[in-house]
């Protein structure tokens, strides 16, 4: 009596970007990931901005026949994306599409080809060989640019990477800052770390692919290089397909196809634990999906509470409107966790001005945005890079 064999098959879920560039970059690790399952049928999709979504990737493996789908996370650190987003997608999914099984794994996070692939970037900036490096550097300084966001646990994640990538390569100093929602931001964590002397200064983004962040954190190190002449800065490439990154993924899949996951709680059980016991606000943070012929654009209002250390509180009842104009047809709804030190004078505010789209602008109340607007009109000498004209 012969015993029907479960069809599997591989999805590996992004973020999404409105550069297109990263849409390709993305594809190549699906591509990379291919040759070492040659056997199975791979997918891939975004939770926003991007095509394929999410569902579309998980629908195209069902249509292929797919029964048992081994689901990753194509992100560095396991931040709210992870954690919240991208499991409810998949728990939804699962509970529509009987007889469906889908298992998910971890995040990249610091494993050691992540660590051995960002290195190879540094050491090609520095126009070295990465198999036969110098035993030191130790006039140079390393800056490693995080994604940053409100997930403390994530960014600390970023700030091992650098002690640990600093330690191994023998970097005269090294620090982190953040593109992202935390602190210090590029501009003023650059500023800053000028004051300590170095003459050579490599800058390494810890991205997985490009889009308007790399392009803005690339920006930012022309801009203090140009005010900064005696000062050589290198800009390191970011990971994109490095084979060492394949080697991660294919790693994590592994785990989770032989049940060898080295965490006592996996994301999704962390995630299941967290909704049960109503901690996961999952219609509030939009993390599920939507009717793709639903298309909008997002008008919100917050009213927000600020507490700070500083001795004084802060009131803010007020209402912003968003004109993200997020498509459904590429957009996985999903959320942004609310970032206290959005206040921090080296932080978010001061990207404030440089013409980004940030999701995270309804959590400035009003007064710090009047104060950033002030402050941009008014520049001063010796004010943060990111505020200059």
């Amino acid at each position: 009596m012969s015993t029907a064999v479960t069809k599997q098959g591989i999805m590996v879920c992004g973020h999404g970007s409105r550069d297109k560039d990263a849409e390709r970059e993305f594809a190549l690790v699906a591509s990379g990931l291919k040759k070492r399952f040659p056997e199975l049928p791979i997918e891939y999709g975004f939770l926003e901005y991007s095509a394929p979504n999410i569902h579309m990737g998980l629908n195209s493996l069902i249509d292929q026949g797919v029964e048992h789908i081994y689901a990753v996370p194509g992100m560095l650190f396991a931040a709210t994306h992870a954690k919240n987003d991208i499991p409810s997608v998949l728990t939804t999914f699962e509970e529509k599409n009987a007889g469906l099984n889908v298992s998910y794994g971890q995040e990249l996070g610091l494993q050691k080809p992540m660590i051995d692939a960002f290195q190879a970037r540094i050491y090609e900036s520095l126009g070295l060989d990465a198999d036969n490096p110098p035993d030191a550097l130790y006039d140079t300084m390393l800056v490693v640019v995080g994604r940053g966001t409100s997930d403390s646990e994530a960014n600390a994640e970023a700030a091992k990477l650098t002690r640990i990538v600093s330690e191994n390569m023998g970097f005269g100093w090294a620090d982190t800052v953040y593109s992202g929602v935390t602190y210090p931001s590029v501009g003023v964590g650059l500023e800053k770390l000028l004051k300590l002397g170095y003459k050579r200064i490599v800058v390494a983004p810890y991205f997985l692919f490009t889009g308007r962040l790399i392009k803005r954190i690339y920006g930012y190190i022309d801009k203090v290089a140009s005010e900064n002449p005696h000062v050589e800065f290198l800009k390191a490439a970011y990971l994109r397909d490095h084979e060492k990154v394949i080697d991660a993924f294919e790693h994590r899949i592994r785990e989770i196809m032989e049940d060898k996951q080295t965490s006592d709680e996996g994301l999704m059980q962390t995630f299941k634990r967290r909704l049960a016991a109503g901690e996961v606000d999952v219609h509030h943070h939009h993390a599920e999906y939507q009717d793709p012929a639903h298309s909008h654009a997002h008008d919100h209002s917050h009213s927000h509470d600020h507490s700070h250390d500083q001795a004084h509180s802060h009131s803010h009842s007020h209402s912003h409107e968003h004109g993200h104009g997020h498509s459904h047809d590429n957009v996985e709804p999903h959320s942004h966790g609310v970032y206290k030190h959005i206040w921090h004078p080296l932080g978010p505010r001061t990207m404030i001005g440089e013409g980004i789209c940030n999701c995270f602008m309804s959590q400035f109340p009003q007064e710090l945005l009047a104060e950033e607007v002030e402050r941009i009109n008014n520049g001063v000498q010796g004010e943060a890079l990111a505020h200059r004209k």
